[in-house]
């Protein structure tokens, strides 16, 4: 686990990078406290910040390999972990190459050797690499299937830039010539669905790799991506009587991949909230490290806390539990700290309650496994629910449904039946994209005045939906979340977050064997008996705390709609708004008087709840006031961590 940045030069002067990329690479020292350090020939440069965790003394980046007659051929810069290398060593040993390591980073330069581009196929883990080949000039750049960990890039007549993240090549700006003008379609996507969309940044000249994409360039050439993994989800009917054979492969999947996640040189703790997916993994983990210790937050406030759920489970499975309980004085002083190494701002207020329980992870473990991806896999979401719901609608002919449509848009706001109505009559296209929905583009126009009709969610979502147009609904919902929300908001949050601790998070749910499981699910096995993921409950009875088995999804809830609304938080939410110098992009008006409906409303019980339109815009305010405006300088505290935990 670590942070990569480099550059392949357009004219053949890598050397004149050297310092430049050197310069950079402290802002992302956080990704890799361990040790750093550069490489270059005359076409790139590498950077590269260490996190330790296999094979501690050796398997130093940039790395270096080739075969007899040229053994330097390649060099690699690589973020993340292969969770499979043992068994992809013995595979290249077979086949007559010699290891210099013992590590997991060289499994991948070997085996692009072998294997080409294709080497992507055969990697089961967590990654963003590069590997420049000196011999053909060519560089080879690849993510993970789902988007785990990130890879930014940016393309000017110096060359292509790229790195972990998007901090460091805006620190190269100067000596690249890039491009830091704002681009405004990514700034609507980012308002409309709280995150910024792959491959899009908040810079008009720097993208974004996408997950499950691999790209090949040269020296002055462009980046030119190709998907080599599409999460296809093909629901196989499970005849009757056979269920507890697929219970038992779900449950054989997953413990086969926390297995395989638990490999490493240093000490691996779980996260666990009070749900299952979270307790699956951290019972799993515990069959491998009988000293587990598991890490949750809370807040001191009725429903918005499951600290006493985790150590209720904590105490089921045998683990020793660390509880951090965030204030919301606490939440406010860090926000800055957290958008600055976001690199762009997400509007999901669980960032900080995180950032403080991956810092109370840090004083004991280096690793960490994590529940995310089991409801993108599983059918966990609960408006996966809404397509049974609504499914009474299909039967009504068309020009009906317009009408029917018609009479919700004029009824009341807060008229019992008005959603339903607006909903059932709307095509899933329309209506559904991903779980961030916060402002309808009424509500958008008024707030953002470089909103453009043209722009809104459908331009992000529309392709994915033609890529989805044979699954079943729910099937869609799912393969939709996989490439907005997933990659967008739970994905960046899990790994900036965690590694602004230096801390490494794993995910063994999000892992291509038990995907290729998930994938077959048929929609009563995952909406079914009042539940959500439903085969996932059964598969993991005899594993889970029978507290936990049926228990509603809560996560790290904030209390930021009250917060917003009382002596916590609203007067630092006002000075932020009044503070910010984002006139030609927001109204300022707008939003203030959205603050103050949104205080009336929490403390009369009548009225709209703004808490996630606010967060949206409070976020980007304060994103635009550090790396805009240069005007908010978020104190980056520099912490020094031991090699080994």
């Amino acid at each position: 686990m670590c942070g990569l940045l480099g550059i392949l030069t357009a004219l053949g002067d890598a050397p004149r990078f050297v310092d430049p990329v050197a310069h950079a690479l402290p802002c992302m020292r956080h990704r890799g406290p361990d040790e750093d350090g550069t490489w270059n020939d005359d076409d790139v440069v590498f950077g590269f910040n260490r996190l330790s965790i296999i094979d501690l003394e050796h398997s130093h980046q940039p790395l270096q390999w080739g075969p007899e007659d040229s053994p330097e051929r390649y060099s690699l810069t690589f973020n993340g972990e292969i969770y499979n290398y043992v068994e992809l060593r013995e595979e290249l040993q077979a086949a007559g190459y010699t290891f210099r390591t013992s590590g997991d980073s060289e499994t991948i330069v070997v085996g692009y050797h072998h294997w080409g581009t294709g080497v992507v196929e055969h990697l089961r883990g967590m990654f963003a690499f590069a590997v420049w080949d000196s011999v053909d000039r060519k560089m080879f750049l690849a993510r993970d299937p789902f988007g785990i960990k990130p890879l930014f890039y940016a393309t000017t007549a110096a060359g292509t830039v790229f790195g972990s993240e998007k901090k460091s090549i805006l620190d190269m700006a100067s000596s690249t010539g890039l491009d830091l003008s704002l681009d405004y379609r990514a700034v609507e996507h980012y308002t409309d669905l709280q995150y910024v969309p792959e491959p899009e940044t908040l810079h008009s000249g720097i993208r974004r790799l996408e997950s499950g994409c691999h790209a090949t360039l040269r020296p002055g050439g462009p980046v030119e991506a190709v998907r080599y993994f599409r999460p296809d989800f093909t629901p196989t009917p499970v005849p009757a009587g056979t269920e507890d054979a697929l219970f038992h492969r779900i449950a054989d999947a997953l413990e086969d991949s926390v297995a395989k996640h638990m490999r490493a040189d240093v000490t691996v703790g779980s996260f666990l909230s009070g749900g299952i997916d979270s307790t699956a993994i951290a019972a799993l983990a515990k069959r491998h490290n009988p000293d587990l210790v598991t890490f949750t937050t809370g807040f001191e406030r009725e429903g918005y806390s499951e600290v006493d759920v985790a150590a209720e489970s904590a105490e089921a499975i045998g683990v020793e539990h660390v509880v951090k309980v965030v204030s919301p004085e606490e939440f406010a002083a860090a926000v800055p700290k957290i958008i600055w190494y976001l690199d762009d701002p997400v509007a999901d207020p669980a960032l900080v309650p995180l950032y403080f329980v991956a810092a109370e992870a840090r004083k004991r473990v280096k690793v960490v496994l994590s529940g995310e991806g089991a409801d993108e896999l599983f059918g966990g979401y609960t408006i996966y629910k809404e397509p049974l719901s609504l499914a009474p609608f299909d039967r009504i002919p068309s020009p009906v449904k317009k009408v029917l449509h018609k009479v919700g848009e004029i009824m009341p706001e807060g008229r019992r039946g008005k959603s339903l109505l607006l909903r059932g009559t709307t095509p899933m296209e329309e209506r559904y994209y991903g779980n961030a929905r916060s402002f309808n583009y009424e509500q958008l126009s008024r707030v953002l005045k470089t909103a453009r009709p043209e722009w809104d969610h459908r331009e992000v979502t529309a392709p994915i939906y033609d890529r989805s147009r044979n699954f079943d609904p729910v099937a869609r919902m799912q393969y939709l979340d996989l490439f907005t929300w997933l990659r967008g908001d739970i994905l960046v949050k899990a790994d900036k977050i965690t590694m602004a601790n230096s801390l490494e998070l794993r995910v063994p749910f999000l892992d291509k064997v038990v995907f290729d499981v998930a994938r077959t699910l048929p929609y009563d096995l995952k909406i079914s008996h009042g539940t959500t993921k439903y085969a996932l409950r059964r598969a993991m009875e005899l594993i889970v705390p029978p507290h936990v088995i049926n228990r509603k999804k809560l996560g790290f809830p904030v209390p930021i709609r009250h917060w917003l609304a009382g002596p916590e938080l609203y007067d630092w939410a006002r000075t932020v708004i009044e503070e910010s110098q984002t006139d030609e992009i927001f109204n300022r008006a707008e939003v203030l008087a959205m603050l103050d409906e949104h205080r009336v409303a929490m403390n009369t019980g009548h009225g709209p709840d703004h808490s996630r339109r606010l967060w949206t815009v409070i976020a980007f305010m304060i994103w635009h006031g550090i790396f805009v405006e240069d005007r908010i300088h978020p104190e980056i505290d520099e912490r020094d961590y031991p090699v080994q935990l």
